[in-house]
């Protein structure tokens, strides 16, 4: 079933390619049988009909991404999430991390068990998205989509912008660690903020990917306590399987690199922005959004 926004869109869409051929007109405004010719219509008419309709896709993303983005501090999930990982990565950093380097360094931020990245894969990407579509589909109102003029494609890109605005906002207050030891108020050494900086924009690119694997799943299913644990066991498989990539060697090995959130994150945790990284990262969450929004479209054909 077509929703409004569909239906209005075919409509604006419609070309008259033969309108000129209906009814020609001379050079004085007169038809050749005659008549009088119709007032054409100004030829920025069609680009303006595209532009409105772009800005309503755009509105109606904001919107969503706008509400999601209230309803999960609304809730005690934000505050839960946010909490928690500062707390486990607070304990990891000072205690096993930081005095254990010896050297003005973070590294143990971004390697180790209470690391942001396993972190991000075992809790806070599973817990963001296991209530995006799952619970919309349980709870009946996902069918509401039909009878609103929102697209499906538009629902999808809210709900996910909404969960990365939220993963950016963890990933900022973890800045307090290393700008507390290292800037303000105490002054630890010298640290090169390089590989800082690239590594919170791999974890950015890595948590997207992550986001977008987590709402494929949730529109797979109605129980979000089964898109949790898949998401979680997916994106950890995801990121341990490059711990085995040293001892696998030849084609099988190339291909485990290749797929590791691991091994593709190692080089921003370096200092280095890898192109075939970044690309890797945005390919899975185009691909994930894409199967999540087929997903959720494939509602109407049952």
């Amino acid at each position: 079933m077509a929703t409004t926004e569909e239906l209005t869109d075919d409509v604006h869409e419609a070309p008259d390619d033969d309108a000129e051929e209906r009814e020609p007109t001379d050079e004085e405004g007169e038809s050749k049988s005659g008549g009088k010719a119709k007032k054409d219509l100004p030829a920025t008419a069609q680009p303006k009909v595209f532009e409105r309709r772009s800005g309503a896709a755009l509105r109606n993303v904001l919107t969503i991404t706008k509400r999601e983005f209230k309803a999960y501090f609304d809730s005690i999930v934000a505050y839960v999430v946010v909490c928690l990982t500062l707390l486990i990565v607070g304990v990891w950093f000072f205690f096993f991390g930081f005095w254990q380097v010896e050297r003005a360094s973070v590294s143990r931020l971004f390697d180790g068990v209470g690391s942001l990245p396993i972190l991000l894969s075992f809790l806070v990407l599973p817990l963001l998205t296991m209530r995006a579509l799952a619970e919309e589909k349980r709870s009946g109102t996902i069918e509401l989509l039909i009878t609103m003029p929102v697209k499906d494609s538009e629902v999808i890109l809210g709900k996910f912008f909404a969960a990365l605005g939220l993963t950016a906002v963890l990933l900022l207050c973890t800045l307090v660690y290393p700008i507390a030891m290292f800037a303000w108020p105490w002054h630890m050494g010298a640290l090169d903020w390089g590989p800082v900086t690239t590594s919170y924009v791999g974890l950015l690119l890595m948590g997207s990917a992550g986001i977008a694997v987590g709402m494929m799943f949730s529109s797979f299913t109605e129980n979000q306590i089964v898109a949790f644990f898949v998401t979680a066991a997916v994106l950890a498989l995801l990121w341990f399987i490059g711990s085995i990539v040293e001892f696998v060697h030849g084609p099988i090995g190339d291909a485990i690199s290749f797929v590791s959130f691991q091994t593709r994150f190692l080089p921003f945790s370096r200092g280095l922005v890898d192109t075939r990284a970044v690309i890797y990262f945005l390919s899975i969450t185009i691909i994930c959004l894409l199967a999540a929004f087929r997903s959720l479209e494939s509602r109407k054909w049952s």
